[in-house]
């Protein structure tokens, strides 16, 4: 039983996915990809959203699916003056677009390892800018779909579901555009629904996982402890973007797999 199993999971899709985040060294590019979405993005929409006169805080608890004791914990973690535009503020965004610029480079990097393709790098900057442009506008969308359904009966669901509406045509534009189109938009489809499955499971899971730990975490540590959270968090996301790509990169040879088991299956009986 144990070696029909061990045979089953050789020839599995999981086992082919597996072996493909190995190659690619996916477990450090998702854990990067993470600490550099904390260390340059976070901050460049922390900043941007006070300008703006918006609380980042209140997005990502939403989108953390916190209850109002965690949420106000995390409330108190953004807490700060209204900025002053001068000198300093125009140079502290200048720095965060550069930085973040960095990170884009690192995600088309992760989408170039997975779909086997030459790294582009600094060729490819009108794209990066382009691209930061593209997040904003489908973080600002997701909020603006998400409010309305907040305080209806079915709201955890009607989130998710608005969450992958949104976000699983953005990953399938982020891949082409990033890739600069050497991969059809037809081969990017699967890689763009897993990576909204995958978002869609990390809310559910949040909302059930999150609030409870931040809470614990923040009597434990203190401020820290929501921080490790957070970090958390935001270095699951990245996980569920590596991972997606992936799942949708084999995919398609999952499918002649499953063609070929079913023809050895058919031989022999055809011979009988």
């Amino acid at each position: 039983m144990a070696g029909q199993l061990r045979v089953r999971y050789q020839r599995s899709f999981v086992k082919r996915v597996m072996g493909r985040l190995d190659e690619i060294d996916g477990l450090n590019q998702a854990m990067l990809l993470g600490a550099n979405v904390v260390l340059t993005l976070l901050p460049l929409l922390m900043l941007l959203s006070a300008l703006a006169s918006r609380r980042v805080d209140d997005d990502i608890a939403l989108h953390m699916g916190l209850d109002e004791r965690a949420a106000a914990i995390v409330r108190k973690l953004f807490t700060s003056t209204q900025p002053k535009f001068g000198m300093a503020v125009v140079l502290a965004i200048v720095m965060l677009v550069f930085w973040t610029v960095g990170l884009v480079s690192s995600l088309q990097g992760i989408y170039e390892r997975v779909f086997d393709l030459d790294h582009r790098g600094l060729r490819d900057m009108h794209r990066f800018v382009a691209w930061v442009a593209g997040l904003c506008l489908s973080i600002v969308l997701v909020g603006a779909s998400v409010r309305p359904v907040m305080h209806v009966i079915a709201a955890p669901v009607l989130v998710e579901v608005m969450t992958f509406v949104v976000i699983t045509p953005f990953v399938w534009w982020t891949m082409h555009f990033l890739l600069a189109g050497r991969v059809s938009w037809r081969a990017l489809v699967p890689s763009a629904v897993a990576t909204g499955v995958g978002t869609v499971g990390l809310g559910f899971f949040s909302k059930a996982y999150f609030s409870s730990t931040i809470i614990t975490d923040s009597k434990l540590y203190g401020s820290i402890g929501a921080v490790f959270s957070l970090v958390t968090w935001i270095i699951a996301i990245a996980s569920v973007v590596v991972v997606g790509a992936v799942v949708g990169a084999e995919w398609p040879a999952r499918r002649a797999v499953d063609t070929d088991d079913m023809v050895e299956v058919s031989e022999p009986r055809a011979r009988s």
